[in-house]
């Protein structure tokens, strides 16, 4: 039995809150009062488990990913290393980079088996996986400059509700139920995880939040100006011995930039964004430096994702 998890509703009675060690998650189901017990019930019983089940493959989903390496035997950790392989011959990437998302996935699954939902969403730390049915959709605002931990702000449309996190946000995306995204995820340098490039926040929209994860890791990453003094790294494993990045060097600070750093930085990011947009592995990305954005799949016909101020710099690729 596991003593560790705290659940508990918060106070606004609609969401769940999750917690077990550094797993920490917000859920939210709508529907049928029956319904939403069920799925809440069902979340419950699923989350109990998954910290234990990571840690046993834990040595294994630190190491670097490869393109036709051994499965692990969680389900979790499957959803991890599925999601970091298009990675692999490319990138130095491991399974934790998707752990966030393929935890919500792993919940959202649960509850959605359990109950009849017309939309839910489990928000892992601002990795966040949804539910949608006919008819239904979600608005997400993305955070401008994020501060430890980075998350998100989820909002849900008309008046169904608050912002799960209040902060200014640079933009927002409108995910209804004929498109494909159903995964939301951020880096950079700022959030929780440690970042190999200086992107204030890197948002992608994927079709799982799995993958959503993944790609944000990968395009956070590539916002970067390599060899530039004005960027303080160290290795990762000076900051915490057990990282999965070991002596790769992470980004500790960053000073103040050029305009023309900044945009060599952000184009950077860019292309590998365009890039894996084409490759199908995301929709679309916002990314953040400094207050200048840039945006793939953000085109008009899409509107995946809109900048809500008009004196930012903003390209569309």
């Amino acid at each position: 039995m596991n003593a560790r998890a705290q659940i508990r509703m918060l106070s606004d009675g609609r969401r769940l809150h999750m917690q077990d060690g550094p797993i920490d998650l917000i859920v939210e189901g709508f529907g049928q009062a029956r319904e939403i017990e069920a799925a809440y019930h069902a979340a419950a019983g699923r989350f109990v488990t998954v910290l234990d089940e990571l840690c046993l493959e834990l040595t294994f989903l630190r190491q670097p990913a490869t393109v036709d390496g051994p499965q692990p035997e969680g389900s979790v950790a499957r959803r991890m290393v599925e999601a970091v392989r298009p990675y692999a011959s490319r990138h130095f990437i491991t399974p934790m980079a998707a752990v966030a998302g393929a935890v919500a996935e792993e919940i959202l699954e649960a509850m959605t088996l359990a109950a009849t939902l017309s939309r839910a969403y489990v928000n892992d730390g601002g990795d966040i996986a949804l539910h949608l049915t006919a008819g239904e959709k979600f608005v997400v605002g993305m955070v401008q400059l994020p501060d430890r931990p980075m998350n998100p702000t989820f909002r849900k449309p008309r008046n169904v509700g608050h912002p799960l996190f209040r902060t200014a946000a640079f933009g927002t995306t409108m995910i209804d139920w004929t498109q494909p995204i159903r995964g939301i995820a951020t880096s950079g340098w700022r959030g929780r995880s440690f970042s190999l490039g200086i992107a204030d926040a890197a948002t992608v929209l994927a079709d799982t939040a799995a993958m959503a994860d993944a790609a944000a890791t990968i395009i956070a990453n590539a916002v970067d100006l390599p060899g530039n003094d004005k960027i303080g790294r160290v290795r990762a494993c000076d900051v915490a011995p057990d990282s999965d990045l070991g002596v790769h060097l992470v980004t500790q600070s960053v000073e103040d930039l050029s305009s023309h750093e900044i945009g060599e930085a952000l184009a950077a990011g860019l292309r590998v964004a365009e890039s894996l947009r084409r490759d199908g592995l995301i929709r679309a990305a916002a990314l953040n430096l400094r207050e200048e954005i840039r945006v793939v799949g953000g085109e008009t016909g899409s509107h995946f994702i809109r900048t809500s101020s008009s004196n930012r710099s903003l390209v569309h690729a």
